[in-house]
């Protein structure tokens, strides 16, 4: 089993940049992918960007394409996620997983979980 710890919300205002972390422990070797959902109120957990653990090839959303980068520290087992540009609909709580699936991911293919960290855009 694999522990994720999120950290980096916060409040920002719309054009404003946030830097998402995700430290992982446990079994972190047997893992192909990491990547990053998120949750709005009143919606379903959404799909953001996944990487390819061992040779760090990306894939995301076509909502944050261009504007969101993910990426992974192998040596710190830290998976990280650069947001610029946001915006008010980027509002959610976002959360870090683990799974075996980088390319067109489902929420199936993750399981493990981080508990999530709130973030809010202001407009």
């Amino acid at each position: 089993q694999v522990q994720l710890v999120e950290s980096g919300g916060g409040l920002v205002q719309a054009g404003g940049s946030l830097r998402l972390s995700c430290a992982a422990s446990g079994r972190t070797f047997s893992n192909y992918a990491m990547g990053w959902f998120r949750q709005a109120p009143g919606k379903e957990r959404e799909f953001v960007a996944a990487v390819n653990w061992i040779v760090g090839s990306t894939y995301y959303a076509e909502s944050v394409k261009g504007r969101f980068t993910i990426s992974r520290d192998n040596t710190k087992n830290t998976l990280y996620l650069q947001m610029n540009s946001l915006k008010p609909e980027d509002t959610a709580v976002y959360y870090c997983a683990a799974g075996a699936q980088w390319y067109r991911p489902r929420e199936a293919d993750f399981g493990s979980w981080g508990q999530g960290t709130q973030v809010t855009v202001s407009s």
